[in-house]
């Protein structure tokens, strides 16, 4: 049955309420589609968006769960991501199984396009086991939705993110910050907004190549986003190498307290450059001017200083 243009411009977000789902989910509505936002709470959705999306319980490890969830829309982004295994929720079977299930029942109910979030630098054959998923999580989804779309970002950042929060709150705090390793690490940071509006667009567009990679316009070498993130916040703080090895080891301690404030797997994604490959597409194919990390640290300043 063909859908009518109304149901074309219909989507599900899986991870609807996570820290990039719900950009996702902004952007669609701005663009005009009709929003599902789908999640193992679904509350949280409806506290987040209020009657302007439609809130539903989906669960990536459930297949009956998923079917409902797709059933009455025509595309779909999975931005359902885990960073910290806790029991059976484990990066093979979320990052893996559980994409290879959601891609399955997309193709089996009839989506008209898939778009699948990974990240930049993923890799099935990696000795991280959370850098190994994402990439076997690719192949999977791939090979059940052979016209799915792969977008990689780089390292997010933006208001509540991980990454720069952490930092810039560390170099206000910290007289002498430690470096990941020599600290000559390259990143390309992306904020969240730009790869939130780089989805839509994969969305609108027809012919959407197989994979994009968004990384922001600059690259920089971590010790001098370390820097610039401390000229920014006026903070004054020296930095030091410490060695990979050494982060390691409090890794693995830090992996047992409740909080894990830092994992090996965070440790073993510093030590690999974070850049968009070359011969990818990515913001201009897209249309996007990516904002700068300097602006997106003075944007969540202004907000600060404004509660």
């Amino acid at each position: 049955m063909a859908r009518t243009k109304r149901q074309t411009r219909s989507a599900v977000v899986l991870g609807g309420t996570g820290f990039l789902g719900r950009r996702i989910v902004r952007h669609l509505l701005r663009h005009g589609f009709e929003v599902r936002s789908g999640s193992r709470h679904p509350e949280r959705a409806r506290s987040i968006f209020g009657a302007a999306v439609e809130a539903i319980r989906a669960d990536v490890t459930d297949e009956l769960s998923l079917n409902a969830a797709l059933a009455r829309s025509a595309n779909v982004v999975n931005a359902v991501s885990l960073y910290v295994e806790h029991g059976e929720q484990t990066f093979d079977a979320i990052h893996v199984r559980a994409a290879a299930r959601l891609a399955r029942v997309a193709r089996d109910v009839g989506i008209r396009q898939l778009v699948h979030i990974s990240g930049i630098g993923s890799d099935p054959l990696s000795r991280s086991g959370y850098i190994s998923a994402r990439g076997r999580g690719e192949d999977a989804v791939r090979e059940a939705f052979p016209g799915a779309t792969i977008v990689r970002p780089a390292v997010m950042v933006g208001q509540d993110d991980a990454f720069l929060t952490t930092v810039a709150r560390l170099v206000r705090l910290l007289p002498v910050y430690p470096l990941f390793g020599n600290g000559k690490t390259r990143l390309q940071p992306v904020h969240v907004e730009d790869v939130a509006e780089a989805v839509v667009r994969v969305l609108d567009n027809g012919d959407s190549a197989p994979c994009y990679e968004l990384g922001g316009p600059r690259v920089y070498l971590y010790r001098d986003l370390v820097k610039t993130i401390a000229q920014q916040s006026s903070a004054h703080t020296v930095t030091v190498p410490m060695p990979f090895v050494l982060w390691s080891m409090m890794a693995r301690l830090a992996e047992e307290v409740p909080s894990v404030p830092l994992t090996r797997n965070q440790v073993e994604l510093m030590r690999r450059d974070n850049v968009t490959a070359a011969d990818l597409p990515g913001f201009q194919q897209l249309g996007i001017e990516p904002v700068a990390i300097e602006d997106v640290i003075r944007e969540m300043h202004d907000r600060k200083s404004e509660r």
